[in-house]
């Protein structure tokens, strides 16, 4: 199992871009979560195999119709994941 952080900047607070990363993760079969930082970006945490944080990464830098995606940065993470994907 791998996991990521990604930061996600841009216009992506206001805009349902917690919860459809949380459908997109789901699709996915990956766990984590999704939450506002209060510079203005999203945070997510995901766990599952590396094809889906790819793939997932890559749906990042779209995000929901109403989102203007600035920027995604990834780092690799180590450790167990959470149980189910939430937003926070």
């Amino acid at each position: 199992m791998a996991a990521a952080r990604f930061l996600v900047s841009g216009r992506v607070q206001g805009v349902f871009y917690r919860a459809s990363t949380r459908e997109q993760a789901r699709r996915l079969d990956l766990t984590g979560h999704a939450r506002n930082l209060p510079d203005g970006c999203v945070e997510v945490l995901a766990y599952g195999s590396p094809e889906a944080l790819d793939a997932l990464e890559r749906w990042l830098w779209q995000g929901p119709p109403a989102a203007e995606v600035a920027g995604v940065e990834r780092c690799p993470l180590e450790g167990v994941p959470p149980p189910t994907f939430s937003t926070r």
